[in-house]
């Protein structure tokens, strides 16, 4: 039960929601901004739920940015854990990814805290060779579980790359069709962008908040259960902030709900009347 408790941008990172009724939903496209932009110091905290039920929440955090051989890299890392005293839930786990100037995966790392030792799995993208190096095993006391290679005809995305490449590309107008690394497997995730906007509501914000929509599909069971079909929204500015999220896994539907940020200078944008 507890490995099918879901993060999301989060991978997918968290990028999904329900629709707002049509008369929410204006018929003007967005202006897609093409200053966007991820924030060193970001952090973005949601709360998980399962039909009534609060599972807990994820926070996802930018950690920093370098720029190497003129490469731009940013580092990103995700928290996830479930509230004490949720029947049979009991997760904690982190995520950790670098990604490049096309917010591809080049470094993903996942750490699983069980009842006697945290495991961990490493997986290093080394584009000019085209290998993926996968190693796994346990901390304190360190064990070494899988230490190998596979081919990278492409550049990939892992569980939480995913998200800020998302994010990204919020408010396009396009279909797209993103390998993914996970689980040592490769595979596919399709999602379809959509420049117009329309609102939704979430507790956090008193008013309703101009977003971008997106939808996609896995074929696949990615980290948590994540499957099948998700939607999302993103709020409509440079920002491109996850605001709240639907999502499919094995036990049912969870829904993701952005709780609190920590952005320099980023508010909400209101979404305008009709």
């Amino acid at each position: 039960m507890k490995r099918t408790f879901i993060f999301l941008l989060l991978s997918a990172l968290v990028f999904t929601a329900f629709r707002e009724s049509d008369e929410n939903y204006l018929s003007f496209r967005y202006n897609f901004y093409s200053d966007k932009h991820l924030q060193v110091g970001e952090e973005l905290t949601y709360v998980v739920s399962y039909s009534f039920i609060k599972l807990g929440e994820i926070k996802i955090v930018v950690r920093n940015k370098r720029v190497e051989n003129g490469q731009t890299y940013y580092s990103a890392i995700g928290y996830i854990d479930s509230y004490s005293g949720v029947p049979f839930v009991d997760l904690h786990q982190i995520y950790a990814s670098t990604l490049n100037s096309e917010y591809y995966s080049v470094f993903f790392r996942g750490l699983v805290r069980d009842k006697d030792y945290t495991t961990y799995t490493d997986y290093i993208f080394n584009y000019k060779r085209s290998i993926i190096h996968i190693k796994k095993g346990k901390l304190q006391p360190p064990e070494l579980w899988t230490d190998s290679t596979t081919s990278a005809p492409y550049e990939y995305q892992d569980g939480l790359s995913m998200l800020y490449y998302a994010r990204m590309h919020s408010g396009e107008n396009e279909t797209v069709n993103i390998p993914c690394f996970v689980k040592e497997k490769k595979e596919n995730t399709v999602i379809n962008f959509y420049p117009h906007v329309t609102s939704v509501t979430i507790d956090a914000v008193n008013y309703p908040i101009a977003c971008t929509h997106l939808d996609g599909n896995m074929n696949f069971i990615s980290i948590f259960g994540l499957t099948g079909y998700f939607e999302g929204w993103f709020s409509a500015d440079d920002a491109a902030v996850p605001i709240v999220a639907k999502m499919k896994v094995i036990i049912g539907n969870i829904r993701v709900e952005l709780k609190s940020w920590k952005r320099d200078g980023w508010t909400p944008p209101r979404y305008p009347k009709s």
